[in-house]
């Protein structure tokens, strides 16, 4: 039988939602008015007018989708962050701290370097659910700590 893995992630909730909340709300919001405007009003609007409202609902996506993909995972081995597009992993020996201060958008991870990581997947304004994320990866950290620190 395989040992019980030991890996966890956590992944912003409320920013994911209100992203896409958004996001569908605008795409029907312009899709409806579109119609209703009729064939006369939209045979004004040339290609590159149209290619400009594409690719601002391409942006939009491309941010949200940053965002939706952000997370904290960890295994017995390693920290992983991902950011938006950036991925960044560490041992457990490369982490001093991990907080999340009042008011702050994010978590931050406090490097043995003396540097700090912001961490986008633990979020605020995900209250308790984040104040959690941040007790458990905490205790993960306590347990991968050596013995004389």
């Amino acid at each position: 039988m395989p040992a019980a893995s030991n890996e966890r992630t956590w992944r912003p909730v409320g920013a994911r939602i209100a992203g896409l909340i958004a996001i569908l709300t605008l795409v029907v919001m312009c899709s409806v008015v579109w119609i209703s405007w009729g064939p006369r009003i939209r045979g004004y609007f040339d290609y590159g007018q149209r290619a400009t409202i594409v690719a601002m609902f391409v942006g939009l996506f491309v941010a949200w989708w940053a965002m939706a993909r952000s997370r904290l995972s960890v295994s017995d081995s390693a920290v992983t962050v991902v950011n938006g597009y950036r991925t960044r992993t560490f041992e457990w020996a490369q982490i001093v701290n991990f907080s999340l201060r009042e008011g702050a958008p994010w978590a931050e991870l406090d490097l043995a370097d003396g540097t700090t990581l912001s961490v986008f997947g633990v979020q605020g304004s995900d209250g308790s659910t984040a104040r959690r994320a941040v007790r458990e990866f905490r205790e993960l950290l306590a347990a991968h700590m050596p013995p004389d620190h």
